[in-house]
């Protein structure tokens, strides 16, 4: 136990959160049980310890442990809980939770049997906590950390605090929100840098950002995929081959007899890979209004666009950047749908956005609003694209 509170301590002590991530503000911390998912490479163990920092410090009430300890190989969660809070501990956070065996019930024990104990877990956005996990049903607060927002990027690197803002807030007030910003700051001077190595924190890091952001795609797929969906190491061909095809076809409805062919299989399992691949934050499926999984997406898009740097021989168009970053933008929180009658999108089964990359020609319609790349403020239902990346 002493040297688990000593590492403990050295992670605590030298984790210097360089922004503060909006999720820390939206999550209920009285709750008992708390499950923070989220894809490979966003931060969640950079989150966990931020937040032992920031509400304990080193006081010994808190305690990170991480599962890939070679001691839980032979020492149940249970267990090591119920020790901790005898001495006094009072919240333990636990990550990449999904390595231990039976975790959900052992979980589901601890919560049962230690009532003054607070468990906050981390794990791959792979895992179904509770579809897959009905002991946790009732018991479980669930949140997603996504990667850096364009918000949370540009306070980073213009060192500034701006604030999130409401999507519906967005719509009404743009024009004032930006002019706001654009008192402190020009957004564009930041936006491409964003689109290009903005949305995993390891763009911090001193190593070349493709490369880790490659072996961060392959650890999806060989980890979050095969091992949390238990996939027989044998087919770990076919789901790269599978998302490399889906790729370099670029946003598009996917041929799935076609790739079944391909990747010589069937087309349900090519459906269940591609479920697999959002899952895992590699891919968005974007559907038609009124259509959900298992049904073919009429369009497949990289879940961010820093993925689109790293494919190669891909060359990402600028409008296949936008729809990507737009679609990101708004995955977190709203429902995104196939647009018709030349909207590009429907959000939220409400509002109709087009990408507008050239100077809007056309007259604008009611109730469609229009999306530009290049300008700092907008008029009417003429918005910004980079303001979107306030939404979190």
């Amino acid at each position: 136990m002493e040297s688990i509170f000593r590492t403990h301590t050295y992670l605590v002590e030298h984790t210097k959160p360089l922004v503060r991530r909006h999720l820390m503000d939206e999550i209920n911390w009285d709750d008992r049980l708390i499950g923070i998912k989220g894809a490979r490479g966003v931060g969640k163990t950079t989150f966990l310890l931020e937040y032992a920092k920031e509400k304990f410090g080193t006081n010994r009430e808190c305690l990170f442990i991480n599962m890939n300890n070679f001691y839980f190989s032979s020492h149940s969660i249970v267990d090591f809980a119920d020790y901790f809070q005898r001495q006094g501990g009072k919240v333990l956070l636990i990550d990449q939770v999904f390595k231990h065996p039976c975790w959900s019930k052992e979980l589901r024990e601890c919560y049962d049997r230690f009532p003054n104990l607070k468990i906050v877990f981390a794990g791959s956005s792979v895992m179904r906590l509770k579809e897959e996990n009905p002991e946790l049903n009732g018991i479980v607060k669930s949140y997603n950390l996504s990667g850096f927002s364009f918000r949370e990027f540009l306070n980073l690197k213009a060192g500034l605090n701006l604030p999130a803002y409401a999507f519906e807030d967005i719509l009404k007030s743009h024009k004032s929100i930006s002019k706001e910003i654009i008192s402190k700051v020009n957004p564009l001077d930041y936006f491409k840098d964003y689109l290009h190595h903005g949305y995993y924190p390891f763009f911090l890091e001193k190593r070349n950002y493709s490369e880790n952001l490659l072996k961060t795609m392959n650890m999806m797929i060989e980890v979050d995929i095969l091992l949390i969906k238990q996939i027989e190491l044998k087919y770990l061909p076919k789901i790269k081959e599978l998302f490399y095809r889906l790729a370099i076809a670029g946003p598009k409805a996917p041929n799935v007899s076609q790739l079944a062919t391909d990747i010589h299989t069937s087309r349900a399992t090519v459906m269940n890979y591609i479920k697999y691949l959002a899952d895992a934050r590699l891919i968005n499926m974007v559907y038609t209004l009124g259509e959900l999984f298992p049904k073919k997406p009429a369009r497949v898009l990289l879940h961010n666009s820093n993925l689109m740097y790293t494919i190669y021989p891909y060359e990402s168009s600028l409008s296949d950047i936008y729809n990507t970053f737009i679609v990101n933008a708004l995955w977190k929180d709203h429902q995104v749908n196939e647009g018709d009658k030349g909207a590009s999108f429907v959000i939220d089964d409400k509002y109709e956005f087009k990408m507008n990359y050239k100077r809007v020609r056309e007259k604008l319609l009611k109730n469609v609003f229009y999306l530009k790349d290049d300008i700092k403020t907008g008029e009417n239902s003429l918005i910004p694209l980079w303001l979107f990346g306030f939404l979190y």
